[in-house]
């Protein structure tokens, strides 16, 4: 049996740049005379911009600090062990850089054991436990505090999450062991399960209080002074920690067919992790702690060695990294300053970037439309957002007065858009319109100003071409919800110049957006591949495949929604429209359907209806179901699926053929930032890859082997 220090060391020659965590002992007389104390802190030596993580090296250098601390309590040479962490950051887990380099399962199986080892040394010394959860905490930082006996939480901790899940893990080193033998199995499923796959959400402080994760909360500003206070008070039974008990009964059942109940809205049985985490959670039920470690290393390790977890990996790096250097973007000292926003148009899409530009740059932004009403109806939408704001306490009352007081709303674009450095048209999806109100735009906006568009499917090229400056028109896509949908996808038009498009990263940049650069081309990026994607799917149903079976066949993928919900959110005439516009361009591959089109032409807002005795399930709707005419080819679930896949894998090839994104990484970039494609496909062509669709369609696949895989 190799020891923890050998299991440790041969890890760490398996990853020799990890970024190692060191653990400082230092000690302190406790307040009130409760004794001398051992704090261990957490610090990789760099600011709070490269958080903390547990690598192989950084586990050995915890493992030697408690080697310190275990002898000088056995010693009776100190009273209690707190742990804490550098500023504004406890730890977030392990480091994926490594999990990444990992080829073998046993290698895999190490590191789980490793940081099992390490971490449940904190349960068995011989004075109790703290620890001090000062700053954000993720993943293995969340559960080295599992393993204290007390904990404490600071209310100005932005971030706790066991995002494992997320990522195709399971929370591995205790957390779904500890977590729900702490605070009962229900709570457990919430963090490990419904917060992993609800794109990740965090817990504040304050939450992570309530739930019973921290025994203590306290404010920012003095925290570890306050945790010391209260440590020595529990030390001297001052304060005695009480804690409720956890049901065992069938509450923990319920709770974890809850679990999977969520995990199969979500994934549908597509990503292993969230099961095999309530598999553990599930058995944890018995209160036997070693016997809920060894499954989770084992657990960790097959994951470890899974397409998924990969395909996760190279997901959160695309978007972490990529997502925040854009390829192909020119040098932002280009970009020129931008003190006064224009809005063309003041619906519903055009309200929301007004909103976003005012909330993101707090600079004067201007909309106009037709009419009176409609300008108003626009600028009131604004003040109503940022009343939300204010009566939720995002805001104070002096931020709401002046983000109010910035927005504006005129008939004349003379009078609106005289001194604005960037005007935003998102008026009616259609050229001629578009090119009027561009033209109108350029005749009174400055020399300087960039003119931007909204459009989801036309040539920027087009639009800009009867301008005198078509320079300065920059393709600016942004996807629905606006506030929600990180992506932007940024368009060069031919004539595009490198001023305007610095100047249009700059702004996605200060709107916080994940901005993608990508060729004038039908339809850009996302709405070009859902639209092949949903073609396919119509194309089935119109040919004689039930509408039940051609959704169902996508299931698998795990996709945030059906293609027949997507289409209901989009807009059954958005739709249509976008799939008009690429069958114009490319018709061999883009069909228009029939039944879509008399689906729109009877106003229906989408194939289903919802009702409460059906519990909001979507139902075909009886009066769509009247209008289809299909006809009498019908394909089981697997065909369908094949067809579909087949069909994304040409068009993706297609469009890298043509340039219309530097590399297959920005597609799936767009997928998971545009569309919500989950991190367990890596945006698709991990997926496609690892199915061998790729190579079926393509006869090779989209990434190097390695990259969102296994290395060879």
């Amino acid at each position: 049996m190799s020891t923890t220090a050998e299991l440790l060391k041969g890890a760490a020659e398996l990853f020799p740049d990890e970024v190692v965590t060191s653990a400082h002992v230092r000690h302190l007389e406790l307040p009130s005379g409760a004794g001398r104390f051992a704090l261990i802190t957490l610090d990789n030596g760099f600011d709070h911009t490269k958080p903390t993580t547990f690598g192989p090296a950084s586990l050995a250098r915890l493992d030697a600090a408690i080697n310190q601390v275990e002898k000088e309590a056995a010693a009776g040479e100190i009273v209690g062990v707190g742990v804490t962490g550098k500023p504004f950051v406890f730890a977030v887990g392990a480091d994926l850089k490594g999990v990444e380099l990992l080829k073998e399962h046993r290698d895999a199986l190490a590191i789980g054991k490793g940081g099992h080892e390490v971490f449940k040394r904190l349960a068995g010394l011989a004075v109790p436990t703290f620890a001090y959860y000062n700053g954000a905490a993720m993943g293995g930082g969340v559960e080295v505090g599992l393993h204290c006996a007390y904990r404490t939480v600071s209310k100005a901790l932005p971030a706790f999450s066991l995002p494992e899940v997320f990522l195709g893990l399971v929370p591995g080193w205790g957390g779904c062991t500890l977590l729900p033998n702490l605070i009962g199995a229900e709570n457990a499923v919430s963090v490990i399960i419904e917060n992993s796959l609800n794109q990740n959400r965090q817990l504040k402080g304050a939450q992570v209080h309530e739930l019973g994760i921290a025994d203590a909360l306290f404010e920012g500003a003095d925290f570890l002074e306050q945790s010391l206070l209260w440590t020595a008070a529990v030390l001297k039974g001052e304060i005695v920690v009480e804690r409720p008990a956890v049901d065992r009964g069938d509450a923990w059942d319920q709770a974890v067919a809850k679990g999977r109940a969520l995990a199969d809205s979500k994934v549908h049985g597509a990503a292993p992790a969230a099961y095999r985490a309530l598999d553990i959670i599930a058995a944890a039920k018995n209160g036997d702690l070693q016997q809920g470690y060894d499954a989770e290393d084992r657990a960790l390790a097959d994951l470890i060695m899974g397409g998924e977890l990969r395909s996760g990996i190279y997901a959160f790096n695309l978007v972490q990294k990529r997502g925040k250097r854009p390829a192909g973007a020119p040098d932002k000292s280009l970009a020129r300053p931008v003190t006064k926003v224009g809005v063309v148009g003041a619906g519903l899409m055009a309200s929301q970037l007004a909103l976003l530009f005012l909330r993101r740059l707090e600079v004067p932004v201007v909309l106009t439309d037709i009419d009176q009403e409609r300008v108003d109806k626009g600028v009131g939408y604004v003040h109503a957002e940022i009343d939300k704001l204010l009566g939720k306490g995002r805001i104070n009352q002096d931020k709401a007065n002046r983000l109010k007081a910035l927005v504006t709303g005129v008939l004349d674009k003379a009078e609106g858009f005289s001194d604005a450095d960037f005007v935003i048209e998102a008026v009616f999806e259609e050229i001629g319109v578009k090119q009027q109100v561009l033209a109108e735009v350029e005749a009174v906006a400055p020399a300087h100003a960039i003119l931007a568009t909204n459009t989801s499917s036309l040539s920027v090229s087009e639009m800009a071409s009867k301008l005198k400056h078509p320079e300065r028109v920059v393709g600016f896509h942004f996807f629905n919800p606006v506030a929600v949908l990180p992506l932007l996808e940024i368009v060069r038009g031919e004539q595009t110049d490198d001023a305007s498009l610095a100047t249009a990263f700059a702004v996605a940049k200060k709107l916080r957006k994940t901005a993608v650069l990508v060729k004038d081309a039908p339809a850009f990026v996302v709405n070009r591949i859902l639209t092949r994607f949903m073609g396919e799917i119509q194309n089935v149903i119109d040919e004689g495949t039930p509408v039940a079976v051609a959704e169902k066949a996508v299931e698998p993928l795990g996709l945030p929604m059906s293609p027949l919900v997507l289409l209901e959110l989009v807009g059954p005439a958005i739709g249509l429209h976008v799939s008009e516009t690429l069958n114009r361009a490319f018709p061999d591959r883009f069909t228009v359907s029939p039944n879509l089109a008399a689906v729109v032409k009877a106003g229906k807002r989408g194939f289903y209806v919802y009702s409460a005795e059906n519990g909001f399930k979507p139902e075909l709707d009886p009066e769509v179901a009247a209008l289809l005419k299909q006809g009498d080819t019908v394909l089981t679930e697997e065909q369908v699926r094949a067809r579909v896949l087949d069909a994304v894998a040409q068009e993706i090839g297609l469009m890298l053929d043509e340039g219309v994104v530097a590399e297959a990484q920005d597609i799936d970039l767009c997928l998971i930032t545009g569309a919500g494609w989950p991190f367990h496909l890596g945006g698709i062509t991990p997926y496609l890859d690892r199915e061998g669709v790729s190579q079926r369609v393509n006869g090779k696949p989209f990434l190097a082997p390695g990259t969102a895989s296994v290395p060879v």
